[in-house]
């Protein structure tokens, strides 16, 4: 079974966040994250608490290791939490975003 440390660091890869950003996140440095994730420092509550926001899911899950969410599911979250003008702007950057992408596949 995956230790808490292993999850740690699969949820960090999952979402494609940096260490640096993660120990920014947590207001630690960046040798700290590596400690976490190599198993060397354990995580105290309150950590493991910021930790399952950023990640997006429940404390427990995030040290049973069940119910892993995907990246989809934490913007959809993270994307009802904005105001609409913000949630306009997004949805205007991913209608561009599919358009450049067919215009690139069309050229291809």
């Amino acid at each position: 079974m995956n230790s808490l440390s292993d999850r740690i660091k699969a949820c960090r890869n999952k979402l494609h966040l940096s260490q640096e950003y993660v120990a920014n996140y947590m207001s630690m440095n960046r040798a700290t994250i590596t400690q976490i994730e190599l198993g060397k420092r354990k995580v105290t509550a309150e950590e493991l608490a910021k930790f399952s926001v950023l990640f997006g899911m429940s404390a427990d899950a995030l040290l049973h290791g069940e119910n892993i969410e995907m990246p989809a599911t934490i913007f959809a979250r993270s994307f009802s939490e904005l105001d609409e003008r913000d949630q306009n702007e997004i949805m205007s950057l991913m209608q561009f975003k599919k358009i450049m992408k067919e215009q690139k596949r069309i050229n291809e």
